[in-house]
């Protein structure tokens, strides 16, 4: 489908071809992009509303700076869909996040104008400050700026990257883009903070009189800039305390200013592209800004995946049949049952409360659940605090995002044995957000940590038993749970729960000649693979190990006894991974066999559809089929 951009988006090809449109209809183009944006992931999917709510941002700074020479980092990279168009990829859009296509984020090797690579939140202050202390380094006269939500402004890393931004006399602007939200609503102190500042009308009117003013104050001999920014730092402290954060910092505050005033916008940059020194612009905006479904739901139009553009119906797959739930629905109904029945149980998320679906046991038991903001490492060790005291918590955050708080599991968590219960949500590949989202290394880095269980359920039930196991009393350690992004296999899962013993697995059928050892979702990819070598006269045995951490050793070894040919299967990193847990088994207890190793190869896995994934990685049930063949003698294994 070819999409049509208005008469001015057509000719802007680079930000040289939008400086050329006159600064009276810069609002023409905002629309016409905000349009685009609005035509094209209507169709096509993706983040929405983030890109919609700085719009008249994305239009400012390329008509302000220099771009590419100076540099603009986007934290996290939801919004950057105006930026991209703007750069010239308006008409590679329609194939963003697509398998082969653009990426949903800004990314080095796409673009010179994406000038750091992100999808993780609250880098974009350290990337930019590197950036900014480089060119001083160097001689050079470029501008960084650092584009930064309220949602990740709440993480740790924003804050020491701000206290060094503040003595390190380097020229970056932070542009903090307040719209009180990340997916969902922020939480915490600093939401209360941001608001005070934006709703003061004292301080507002008096800061807006003060740059009058100091505007037209005489800068000579006897009335100097540091007078002037002293009686400014004056008045600000007589009216309101709002700015102190930041400029206890170091860093020249300004703001809060409307982030949708693209005339007020284009002269705030300009004036500060010209002040030396690290500082903070606020400005205020409307997530989903222009499209009034999005304004008013903005966690549900965070992506809402297709629609109607003129309705806003959000469009679903008509399924006449009864569909396997999501596993993160598996996990948020069965926390709040569990909880039900056993009063020490608490949750924690790091502002995934509708993603991880924490969100259900938060509405049912606002006192027992928390969304402690953009804060892994906190989330860690809040739970660690918990667990302290005899609660039972079920920390629940994405694989992807379990790597920024490595140190606080081994440190606060393992080494005192503390039986928090990790929830990996999106564990493995999770599609259209790509390889900052793959879940690729939680196997291979939890395994070698000492005091861990590690476990992965094969279906929705197993989810429950393992769920129900882990916040039994007589799991005294801490437990990872790790589970897909998307559908499960069972429509009638919401089945009684069991307990299962720690570090026992599975034998599902026997077999001849062949073993297929599965971990987690794939072995489902292996029951379709058994049954489609039926009719080649293949039958392979198949055993669900369930735990890759203690291992199933007496299950191990009627394995290695009984087949010489092994196929492992996992969605995760075949580095250090479950396979690798498999050959470590197997040489040191002595057993020879051959065997073929299935999951996320040592290479970035780009974004496509699951189903491209898991083809273009070898472990979906073609492969698996042919990794049994191969074994046999049947064909060769690429």
């Amino acid at each position: 489908m070819h999409f049509e951009a208005g008469p001015l988006l057509k000719n802007i090809n680079s930000p040289e071809d939008l400086k050329k449109v006159s600064r009276e209809k810069l609002h023409q183009v905002c629309d016409e992009l905000r349009q685009y944006i609005i035509d094209v992931v209507s169709v096509h999917g993706g983040h929405f509303a983030s890109s919609l709510g700085v719009v008249e941002l994305s239009v400012a700074l390329h008509y302000v700076y220099n771009t590419p020479y100076d540099q603009l980092v986007w934290d996290v990279g939801h919004q950057a869909y105006g930026h991209k168009i703007l750069t010239g990829r308006r008409d590679q859009f329609s194939t963003n996040r697509k398998y082969k296509g653009l990426s949903g984020f800004p990314k080095r090797s796409e673009s010179e104008y994406d000038t750091f690579g992100v999808g993780h939140s609250s880098t974009s202050i350290s990337a930019a400050l590197g950036m900014s202390m480089a060119a001083k380094y160097k001689g050079e006269d470029r501008k960084s700026v650092a584009i930064i939500g309220d949602g990740s402004m709440t993480a740790g890393m924003a804050f020491e990257a701000m206290n060094h931004a503040g003595v390190a006399d380097s020229d970056v602007l932070i542009i903090l883009n307040d719209n009180c939200m990340s997916i969902d609503p922020n939480v915490g102190a600093l939401k209360e903070y941001l608001t005070d500042i934006s709703t003061s009308p004292t301080y507002n009117k008096v800061r807006d009189e003060l740059w009058e003013l100091m505007g037209k104050l005489p800068i000579g001999k006897t009335f100097t800039r540091e007078m002037a920014s002293k009686v400014e730092a004056g008045l600000k402290g007589m009216v309101s305390k709002s700015s102190n954060l930041f400029e206890a910092l170091g860093l020249r505050y300004f703001g809060p200013i409307d982030g949708h005033n693209i005339t007020k916008l284009v002269d705030t940059l300009r004036d500060l592209r010209e002040m030396p020194g690290p500082k903070i612009l606020h400005i205020s905006t409307v997530k989903g800004k222009g499209y009034a479904q999005a304004e008013k739901d903005q966690t549900k139009w965070h992506a809402p995946g297709l629609f109607d553009k003129l309705t806003g119906e959000i469009i679903k797959k008509k399924i006449d049949t009864p569909q396997p739930p999501k596993y993160q629905d598996v996990f948020g109904h069965t926390i709040v049952e569990l909880a039900e029945v056993n009063p020490m149980i608490m949750g924690v998320t790091p502002a995934m409360p509708s993603g991880s679906s924490l969100k259900f046991m938060m509405d049912a038991m606002p006192h027992r659940a928390f969304d402690v903001g953009i804060c892994e490492q906190h989330a860690v060790t809040l739970s660690a605090g918990l667990a302290t005291q005899g609660l039972k918590v079920f920390c629940n955050i994405y694989s992807s995002f379990m790597q920024r708080a490595y140190d606080q599991v081994i440190h606060d968590v393992a080494l005192q044995k503390l039986p928090v219960v990790f929830c990996l949500d999106r564990a493995g590949l999770v599609g259209e957000d790509g390889p900052t989202h793959h879940g690729c290394y939680d196997i291979a880095f939890f395994r070698c940590i000492p005091n861990m269980i590690i476990a992965a359920p094969m279906n929705e039930s197993e989810l429950r038993n393992l769920m129900y196991t882990a916040q039994l009393p007589e799991t005294n350690l801490p437990v990872v749970l790790r589970y897909p992004r998307g559908e499960g296999v069972q429509v009638d899962w919401k089945k009684p729960m069991e307990k299962v013993e720690i570090g026992k697995g599975r034998k599902l059928k026997d077999g001849k000649e062949v073993a297929i050892l599965s971990f987690g979702h794939p072995g489902n990819f292996a029951q379709t693979a058994i049954r489609n070598l039926r009719s080649e006269g293949l039958d392979p045995a198949h055993y669900d190990i369930r735990f890759v951490k203690p291992l199933d050793e007496a299950l191990l070894h009627e394995v290695f006894q009984n087949y010489s040919k092994i196929v492992t299967v996992e969605d995760a990193t075949v580095v250090g991974g479950f396979g690798s847990a498999i050959l470590e088994f197997m040489n040191e207890h002595g057993y020879k066999a051959q065997v073929i190793i299935l999951g996320i190869p040592d290479t970035i896995v780009e974004h496509g559809s699951l189903k491209e994934l898991h083809q273009e990685c070898h472990y979906d049930a073609q492969a698996i089929a042919e990794a049994v063949k191969a074994l046999m003698g049947q064909k060769e294994f690429a």
